[in-house]
């Protein structure tokens, strides 16, 4: 059995299909979806629907994303916020309009069983973005940081590598948890291509929405598998460009 934690998705069904593939998933693996399942390529619904059938055949844990709190948003208030539709939300919403209202239902039923977060047994926090409390997830005041914080990342971006976890200066959300697995942030804006890891944080975002690829990580053999570029899966269209 193998635990998989797959990044931000963002629309591009293509290359889910080729990391699960890649991976040789079976249904005893679990699999953690570290959410933005849509905005960005052109089969959001596609996505969704995807990711209802797969709930009902493997062992799945799926976390909210920022784009999937918007999108719940949207479908059930029928208002778009100006950012979300420049940041990807236009596409998805276009392709709402050829849904049924049942089918629309179904999916919202799936956008609010999103988990804000997830400890597995051996104390490993999934959270798509991050969070402030420094006393840990539980504690948190303001639940949208689970899926808008970037302070968390960039905490472990700037620490000093050869600081301890005993030392006081050490952050203390980070020694909370023995690993964080995130996405949120591309790591393809600070030069990588892979899995990029920061103190005890490793970012599983490796630029799907935009020009990288979708990755799809074994959280103990640290393996991992990716699709291919998601321009050239969709090479007819501009994700988030």
């Amino acid at each position: 059995m193998k635990k998989l934690v797959i990044g931000d998705i963002h629309g591009g069904l293509k290359s889910l299909h080729q990391v699960l593939n890649r991976a040789l998933i079976s249904k005893k693996d679990v699999l953690i979806f570290l959410g933005d399942y849509v905005d960005g390529w052109s089969q959001s619904t596609e996505v969704i629907d995807f990711l209802i059938s797969l709930k009902n055949t493997h062992n799945c844990i799926f976390i909210k994303g920022n784009h999937d709190d918007l999108l719940l948003n949207y479908l059930k208030t029928n208002q778009a916020h100006e950012e979300w539709l420049i940041h990807g939300g236009q596409t998805t919403m276009n392709s709402y309009q050829k849904l049924s209202k049942p089918h629309i239902e179904k999916h919202i039923d799936f956008l609010e069983s999103l988990l804000p977060y997830y400890i597995d047994e051996e104390n490993r926090l999934f959270i798509h973005a991050g969070f402030t409390n420094q006393k840990g997830v539980e504690h948190e005041y303001f639940t949208s940081l689970f899926f808008w914080d970037r302070t968390l990342w960039e905490t472990a971006l700037a620490l000093n590598p050869k600081l301890s976890k005993e030392d006081t200066k050490y952050p203390k959300r980070l020694s909370l948890y023995n690993e964080i697995f995130i996405g949120h942030t591309p790591v393809t804006k600070i030069g990588h291509e892979t899995p990029f890891k920061a103190a005890n944080i490793w970012n599983i975002d490796t630029g799907a929405a935009f020009t990288g690829k979708l990755t799809c990580l074994d959280i103990d053999s640290k393996h991992f598998w990716q699709s291919d570029s998601l321009p050239s899966l969709y090479p007819n269209e501009r994700g988030r460009n």
